[in-house]
């Protein structure tokens, strides 16, 4: 898998402010950071958004607090920062991502016997409002690829990798950092399987249909081996100069090919993430081999996509049904 930097390196506003908690904040800071890493094995993005989300608790604790020690951090001070985040406009789903933080970080700091009570249980978590996704329709995403693939006919190695990338979003649902985490080895071509190194480092080996295993086969063919440099290693998607490809590179990749398409929503590679699902239930595919496609942890994160079926068909009856 491609390492990534530290929590806060890209983000200098954490940094500065990570810099101005006192010692022994700043130490937990430290050691909160290497649990969620290296005991709970969270990506570098989850370990950065828990991070920025203590910073910021601990920061108010420190501004409130005489004694800015950890021992001081109890209910009121939680509740009194996220009141002090909701008075800043904070939505209410960063509200609930950011009281969540905080409830993972007391009942770290109790066990690792920095508190002398865990806080967490009592501060209610503020319901959030599920927005459904913007999804394709199956026609919006057969545009989408097609677009692509006449791009990719001229055989340059850039737009062949780029087809390549969109075929196998689309057919898997994976996640971009999971995609641009891919290497060579990783495709088995003959079985059409990719193993796919997901959330808490857990595998799952995910199928994808022939549309993505040729456009595979001509990326590994002809676009592949004009990019690859010393550097490259097994990556099985490279940029311009040879590296790992990189997540921002995906998501421009995504928005140019579904911006031609007329009337289609602008989405991300985490839109295609939800195209598929959404087509896969609507072909017939069960939730819980929808789930284990995603790779998701709980069926209740796989059930919005039953919402947005629901939605569509609802749609379609106003648009279709003489009596709608």
């Amino acid at each position: 898998m491609a390492r990534t930097r530290s929590a806060e390196s890209r983000r200098p506003d954490l940094r500065a402010a990570r810099a101005k908690l006192p010692e022994p904040l700043g130490t937990a800071v430290d050691a909160f950071e290497r649990h969620l890493a290296a005991e709970r094995g969270l990506s570098a993005h989850t370990v950065r958004g828990y991070i920025g989300d203590i910073v910021s608790l601990l920061g108010h604790l420190a501004g409130s607090a005489d004694d800015a020690t950890l021992a001081a951090l109890d209910v009121s001070v939680l509740r009194e920062w996220l009141s002090a985040q909701h008075a800043h406009g904070v939505s209410r789903a960063t509200l609930a991502r950011r009281t969540a933080s905080a409830r993972t970080f007391t009942g770290w700091a109790f066990r690792a016997e920095l508190l002398p009570v865990d806080p967490g249980p009592r501060l209610s978590v503020p319901s959030k409002q599920r927005k459904l996704p913007a999804v394709l329709r199956v026609d919006q995403a057969g545009s989408a690829m097609q677009a692509s693939a006449v791009g990719a006919e001229q055989g340059d190695p850039v737009a062949l990798r780029d087809h390549a990338v969109l075929e196998l979003l689309y057919a898997t649902g994976i996640r971009v950092a999971e995609l641009c985490g891919l290497d060579v080895d990783d495709v088995d071509r003959e079985r059409r399987l990719v193993r796919v190194i997901g959330k808490g480092d857990k595998e799952r080996a995910v199928p994808f249909g022939v549309p993505a295993d040729q456009a595979l086969g001509r990326w590994l063919s002809a676009g592949r081996p004009i990019l690859t440099r010393e550097s490259s290693g097994a990556a099985l998607f490279l940029g311009v100069r040879g590296g790992r490809l990189d997540p921002r590179a995906v998501r421009r990749t995504v928005h140019d090919a579904v911006g031609v398409v007329s009337g289609a929503p602008d989405v991300g590679p985490h839109g295609l993430r939800h195209s598929a699902a959404t087509h896969l239930l609507e072909g017939g595919a069960d939730l819980r081999s929808v789930q284990e496609l995603l790779g998701h942890a709980t069926l209740a994160t796989t059930q919005l996509y039953t919402h947005v079926t629901v939605e569509r068909l609802k749609a379609i009856h106003d648009r279709t049904h003489p009596r709608s």
